[in-house]
């Protein structure tokens, strides 16, 4: 399975969780493999800190306002780009483009990509 898919399947366990207020883990394929499993945790567990991102460089826009599968893929990416060094930032935040152009309205992908670009350059000039 290709890790485009493994972090649809991510994204949609994680929105899953969002909307039911179960715990994303749980909705998680039992054949998932081991990286969408590490997707879903690591966003579970640092969902606070990226929450926390996705509110300061979404301007003028509180969280809840984002629609939930924007929310989800936006944390996949964020994940990926903060605590995946394996994962070039390029690559995270291309995937959260496609995925946000797939499944969401036509002005998600801009928004997903001004969010996501903006973190990478903050944490760039930080190191």
């Amino acid at each position: 399975m290709r890790r485009t898919d493994q972090r649809r399947a991510a994204t949609v366990a994680l929105y899953q969780a969002d909307l039911t207020d179960r715990p994303a883990p749980g909705l998680v394929d039992v054949a998932a493999r081991p990286f969408t499993r590490e997707l879903v945790d690591g966003v579970e567990r640092h969902r606070e800190e990226l929450d926390v991102l996705i509110e300061r460089y979404a301007e003028d826009w509180t969280l809840d306002r984002i629609a939930p599968l924007e929310r989800s893929i936006l944390r996949v990416a964020l994940h990926e780009l903060l605590h995946r060094p394996d994962v070039p930032a390029e690559v995270a935040i291309d995937e959260a483009v496609e995925a946000a152009k797939e499944l969401c309205g036509a002005q998600a992908p801009g928004f997903v990509n001004g969010i996501l670009g903006a973190v990478q350059r903050r944490e760039a000039a930080a190191t």
